[in-house]
């Protein structure tokens, strides 16, 4: 009998996180999102590193536990200069212990031109972190920019949008709430 009710509450449980961090992908789409293609649940997490601009290592395991919108960027991109603002203001509005928007500058990016484009822009709360060579965006298969990926807390990659896309739009906070949920 024990063992029935541990085995009971363990799918009980099982159940209620599976529907927890459930998105209305089509919601998304309808309202403004759609060029957000939801993902297989494939494994995110890489163990390609990047670097900061004191020479600092990262990888995106750094955020593992936290929703995170891993944005591919660059200086010289004119529709990342339109959408950096949105991933500012929505860094700022959500960014927290349940979410980051993680901003790498991949290919040739000086941290000067960094620095100059963010303050050309408006930018205060995104980090600055770098992927010269572009190893993570090759191992992650970003071949235009900008490319966002939406990775939940078990690092998966959830959902993806070519291109820009206005990050602070009531369809985006939904869709980062719904990954938060709990």
């Amino acid at each position: 009998m024990l063992r029935s009710v541990l085995l009971y509450t363990a799918l009980v449980i099982g159940a209620n996180t599976a529907f927890s961090g459930e998105v209305d992908w089509q919601a998304a789409h309808d309202a403004g999102l759609a060029k957000l293609v939801p993902s297989e649940n494939a494994p995110a997490i890489s163990q390609t590193e990047f670097t900061d601009p004191d020479g600092g290592t990262h990888m995106l395991s750094d955020w593992q536990g936290k929703v995170a919108l891993v944005n591919f960027w660059a200086t010289w991109c004119a529709p990342c200069r339109e959408e950096m603002p949105s991933l500012d203001a929505l860094q700022s509005e959500l960014g927290g212990d349940d979410f980051q928007v993680v901003t790498i500058a991949t290919g040739r990016n000086a941290p000067a031109k960094i620095d100059e484009f963010f303050e050309e822009t408006g930018v205060k709360n995104l980090p600055v972190l770098l992927d010269p060579k572009q190893q993570l965006a090759r191992s992650m298969g970003v071949v235009g920019l900008p490319v966002s990926v939406l990775i939940d807390r078990d690092g998966n990659e959830v959902a993806r949008l070519l291109g820009d896309a206005d990050w602070s739009s009531d369809a985006a906070k939904q869709v980062i709430r719904q990954l938060t949920a709990d």
